[in-house]
């Protein structure tokens, strides 16, 4: 990964339990779409960059999202819908200021305070603490 700041992966397919209405658009692509307009709007300021993904295997957890960046951990989110686009911004800025990736439960706007499903070492993390 090339990537300086950090990289959005939101899965364009979820459905978040809707039914799929041909003509509409699902959650997860109206979620893409809303974190790609506060993108573009920061220009070059913007916190991340932003990737489409079919499919990020979460389903039953409505819109997902993945938040990665060289040397960090990777977070995996869900639990969260098209209009948490704002707070999605401002969680990949916090990411990206984290040494490590992390941004606790008390640094993240209370729409995603449950939104973490899991983490994974992400490309070149370094755990500095062993058991």
């Amino acid at each position: 990964m090339t990537e300086h700041r950090p990289v959005l992966h939101i899965c364009t397919t979820c459905r978040a339990g809707e039914p799929l209405v041909e003509g509409t658009d699902v959650p997860g692509r109206r979620m893409f779409d809303a974190v790609a307009g506060l993108l573009a709007s920061a220009g070059e300021a913007a916190p991340m960059s932003l990737r489409s993904v079919v499919c990020l295997g979460n389903c039953e957890q409505g819109c997902s999202a993945a938040i990665e960046q060289e040397g960090k951990w990777t977070y995996l989110l869900g639990r969260m819908g098209p209009d948490q686009a704002a707070d999605l911004v401002a969680y990949g800025a916090a990411f990206g200021a984290s040494e490590n990736g992390t941004v606790w439960r008390s640094g993240r706007a209370a729409s995603l305070r449950d939104s973490i499903v899991a983490r994974v070492p992400g490309h070149g993390f370094t755990q500095k603490e062993t058991i």
